[in-house]
């Protein structure tokens, strides 16, 4: 393993956010139109993006990895559920490796990779890759062929 330091962002990047929706009340569809991050529990619901868990892991061998995420102020059961997220797909190769913050710009590192510029991903001191489907790194194997 290198010394180097790695950031993941959890949602839209490990995590599928958009695969919760299914998974939640209409009701609450309904309630939280317009902040669908702040349903209690969503974020137990979510599943791994296509080939996150393996690509974490392979840069867990060769990086001091850690997953790197904000969690909605107004929703305080996402604090606990992305922790229960990490222990359920990851297990050991995270263990007290899940950083929760509003501010990522203030974490030092060598990479973070993190879909969006917001809460200091732009900012970050190391090498933001941006992940997503318009950008350079539309996946994890453009991330693993880059990283590896």
């Amino acid at each position: 393993m290198t010394n180097k330091i790695l950031y993941v962002d959890m949602d839209n990047v490990i995590v599928d956010f958009p695969s919760a929706f299914d998974k939640v009340s209409e009701e609450d569809k309904i309630n939280f139109k317009n902040d669908m991050d702040e349903i209690p529990g969503i974020f137990a619901k979510m599943d791994p993006m296509p080939g996150a868990i393996e690509a974490y892991k392979k840069l867990s061998k060769k990086y001091d990895t850690y997953i790197l995420s904000t969690a909605p102020w107004e929703n305080s059961s996402a604090w606990s559920d992305k922790i229960e997220w990490v222990k359920k797909y990851l297990g050991e190769v995270a263990y007290k490796r899940l950083i929760l913050s509003h501010n990522k710009n203030l974490n030092k590192g060598d990479y973070l990779i993190d879909d969006r510029p917001n809460n200091g991903a732009e900012n970050f001191e190391g090498e933001w890759l941006h992940f997503g489907q318009c950008n350079r790194f539309p996946d994890w194997n453009a991330i693993l062929e880059y990283l590896l």
